[in-house]
């Protein structure tokens, strides 16, 4: 049998026309770039060949998940030769509840960037555009890429914050299939009052849809919040249990919309892409409102103690409705990754934001006091490293 296949299909063969040595990707993935949004820090510690002391450069939870979470996965873990529950039936119920909102208005997927990839599948072909502030969180930027489509960006405002004003005129300018706002904002940690997003809204071209990025919004003052009616078609918003539930490995996220757009991402969705043990840690982390309290004053308190260790070092730090505060190192680009390679010399692992006017920042994660004061002990040495270099750059040109 292997040989008469071999015979009959070979390259030589009359039914073999022309020889293909490996897949066929569409252009649109040959056109492309191979890079990736991130490199994690386990891929940092490969390279420099040694685990880092402090992690406070991916957004993460050190405070981790509730107790009570983490039983409710422990007890799971007997039934893990099941799927999971393609519906995520029992959190969407509860998730449903706890949003004012028709379990209808629910979808669940892997993580945020999850339900970006779908989102992308259902709204972005070639040449289709999507408008974004040039340097927010990166990932949607890459599914719309590899769709075909066209990012159309525009610069943060002077303050740090999203230019509402701009977006929406990029929108209109070039018929955007759709809005990507993140708020409070990842790289920044600024936000918008719940009224700029309701404005923005009622701004929208028609047939934009704004994909409201509220992963940090547990963090946030509640006048952040928007009002908007479960069946606004207008808007898609996102959520996850990666930050202030401290889940961010279980890969637990969710979008709320109009029923007619959430039936739509059973078409195209995994869904079985939800594990048994991530559902049930993600409900039960719901249902301890007490615990999220807690952090959530515990992310208050290092956000705080993150101010006071830049003002002590003369720096000044964006004002953070998130689990991170951004910190103005008050120079450029050059500066600010030369504070970032000395902090990642010291073991403290961090990340600067990638763009123009955030890139003279680093991002620092908040954490527990412990680790509040390794970073407090490094930073000095690291703005005067960064300076020794930044005037060595300057005496050798």
């Amino acid at each position: 049998m292997r040989s008469t296949l071999a015979r009959r299909f070979s390259p030589s063969s009359t039914l073999h026309r022309g020889i293909i040595t490996g897949p066929r990707f569409t252009p649109v993935v040959q056109s492309l770039p191979s890079i990736v949004p991130f490199v994690a820090p386990e891929e940092q510690e490969r390279v420099r060949g040694s685990k880092f002391a402090v992690r406070l450069g991916a957004n993460e939870n050190t405070f981790g998940p509730s107790p009570k979470a983490i039983a409710a996965m422990q007890e799971s873990v007997d039934g893990v030769w099941k799927y999971g529950d393609p519906k995520s039936h029992d959190l969407r119920i509860a998730l449903a509840e706890h949003n004012g909102v028709a379990p209808a208005n629910i979808v669940v997927g892997e993580g945020i960037d999850g339900i970006m990839a779908n989102v992308a599948h259902l709204l972005v072909g070639p040449g289709d555009s999507i408008v974004t502030s040039h340097g927010t969180y990166p990932t949607l930027n890459y599914f719309v890429a590899g769709r075909g489509g066209v990012l159309q960006t525009v610069p943060y405002g002077a303050d740090g914050r999203h230019d509402l004003i701009a977006l929406l005129a990029k929108a209109h300018e070039t018929r955007a299939k759709a809005i990507y706002l993140v708020n409070p904002d990842n790289p920044s940690g600024t936000w918008h009052p719940a009224a700029n997003i309701e404005a923005m809204i009622e701004g929208l071209p028609q047939g934009t849809l704004l994909l409201l990025d509220e992963a940090y919004l547990e963090l946030a003052p509640k006048k952040v919040k928007p009002s908007i009616a479960a069946e606004d078609l207008r808007v898609l918003r996102f959520r996850t249990f990666s930050k202030a539930y401290g889940m961010a490995g279980a890969r637990i996220g969710y979008a709320i919309g109009a029923q007619e757009i959430i039936m739509n991402f059973d078409k195209i969705r995994n869904h079985f892409g939800i594990g048994r043990i991530g559902q049930a840690g993600a409900l039960a982390a719901l249902k301890d409102t007490e615990y999220l309290d807690k952090v959530c004053k515990q992310m208050v308190e290092a956000r705080k103690t993150l101010k006071e260790i830049a003002i002590s070092n003369g720096l000044k730090s964006l004002p953070s409705a998130t689990n991170f505060v951004t910190i103005d190192c008050g120079q450029d680009s050059t500066f600010a990754r030369a504070v970032l390679t000395s902090l990642l010399e010291q073991d403290i692992f961090a990340r600067m934001p990638p763009a123009a006017p955030l890139d003279r920042c680093i991002r620092v994660s908040c954490s527990t006091p412990e680790d509040m004061q390794i970073f407090a002990r490094a930073l000095p040495r690291a703005l005067e490293e960064a300076a020794q270099r930044q005037l060595s750059l300057t005496s050798s040109s």
